[in-house]
């Protein structure tokens, strides 16, 4: 069995478990946000009710509504906390991060879990070697906050090898985007991806995030990076204990392999109207963009923003960009400090926000009239995602967003030196 198989064989009381079977598996980690805790916390309080089995296991993270701008937004944030208190749920409030980033920052994921959440891209939480995948509201309602548990169909295995050296400049985040374009969105139907090959293997813990954060985008139910030294070497910094065996796959076969030179990949950008719309940049160069961000899902990286002040260094923000950098976390945030990165950012015409997910869905930031465009580090760019139909974003590197941050249009990151 691969790593997918033994996780849902553990949490079953099963010896093993094969693509097709549907089984019934404790849940070890339950996550929402300030969005999806509301509607969770609604179905479960009228259409079920009693106490929720194991709120030890269950954490809520505002990341949304960082600041609410009005007081439909306030009223949905503390009736959540009101929620939370009443029934023991570990709850981060305001400002602490990016949902996922918090969860991993804190310790809270650990290698042969299951995670389920409403967040779409809950099956990031693979690159620690967890089995993460997003269930729907109702589900969270009805099964995980009463039982603990939930159904799962056994997926099929598709392992992704990659190989080869990248063309200087070329990111895993560009890589992980030209792997949609190249493989299909929705191609992966309730496939389990696995990410591996010598080219993911030299990869650090936050760079191979990148691969499981777009599986969604493939179709795919959930996505892994089986754990190996590297992973236990970066979750021994974090808090809490690591479970005394990693999930490591016996040698089971997938059901399709698919094989991948990055050597051939340059800097990428996905363009509208959707994430697999991938392009190279140089075929989109000199685009104009209003806006540039880190944030998100796969951005507000300490990398990210190490890369950006590289490149603003002794230089300034265009004229016509607003460059918003939104950390992942608060440690984040504390280790740009620490290396002094904030300041010259700030004094280059960078604006910092609080930790969260920043303009994703514009709840508090980042809303776009018609006509403007955005850059960003961001995992979606559907139309009227971030303000109106008529704005254009665009889903790039660290690298590629701060150029286009310096230039005030899309410019290939090569061109750019620190």
């Amino acid at each position: 069995m691969n790593v997918v198989e033994k996780i849902l064989a553990r949490a079953s009381g099963r010896s093993s478990v094969e693509p097709g079977e549907i089984v019934i598996a404790n849940v070890d980690r339950l996550i929402m946000h300030d969005l999806s805790g509301y509607l969770t916390a609604g179905v479960f309080d009228k259409q079920v009710g009693g106490k929720v089995r194991h709120p030890d296991r269950v954490v809520m993270v505002f990341d949304h509504h960082f600041s609410p701008p009005t007081e439909q937004q306030a009223t949905v944030l503390q009736a959540n906390r009101d929620w939370a208190a009443r029934h023991g749920i570990r709850l981060f409030d305001c400002g602490n991060g990016n949902l996922h980033h918090v969860l991993v920052r804190r310790g809270l994921v650990k290698p042969g879990m299951i995670v389920v959440g409403s967040d779409s891209h809950t099956p990031v939480h693979g690159t620690v070697g967890a089995l993460a995948v997003a269930l729907g509201n109702d589900s969270h309602a009805g099964t995980v906050l009463p039982y603990g548990k939930a159904w799962f169909k056994v997926p099929h295995t598709v392992r992704i090898e990659l190989s080869g050296t990248p063309q200087p400049g070329t990111s895993a985040r560009d890589i992980a985007l030209w792997l949609v374009a190249r493989i299909g969105e929705g191609e992966l139907n309730y496939a389990a991806v696995e990410f591996a090959g010598p080219y993911v293997k030299q990869l650090e813990f936050w760079d191979r995030w990148l691969f499981p954060l777009l599986c969604v985008d493939l179709g795919a139910k959930c996505s892994f990076v089986e754990p190996d030294d590297a992973t236990e070497a970066f979750l021994r910094g974090l808090p809490g204990e690591l479970p005394a065996e990693f999930p490591r796959s016996d040698g089971g076969e997938a059901a399709q392999v698919l094989r991948f030179d990055v050597g051939e990949v340059g800097p990428q950008v996905a363009c509208p109207p959707t994430v697999g719309n991938v392009k190279p940049v140089a075929d989109v160069a000199g685009n104009a963009v209003g806006w540039a961000e880190l944030g998100g899902h796969g951005g507000g990286r300490l990398e990210d923003i190490r890369i950006a002040a590289a490149l603003l260094a002794g230089r300034a923000v265009h004229p016509s960009v607003r460059f918003n950098i939104v950390p992942s976390s608060r440690e984040v945030f504390t280790e740009a400090m620490r290396e002094g990165l904030v300041l010259p950012l700030h004094e280059a015409g960078a604006t910092w926000f609080p930790p969260s997910t920043g303009s994703n869905q514009a709840y508090n930031m980042g809303a776009m009239a018609a006509g403007e465009a955005m850059i960003s580090t961001h995992s979606r760019n559907f139309p009227g995602r971030n303000g109106s139909p008529e704005a254009r974003m665009y889903l790039a590197s660290a690298a590629s967003v701060a150029a286009a941050a310096l230039t005030g249009v899309i410019t290939d990151p090569t061109e750019v030196r620190a």
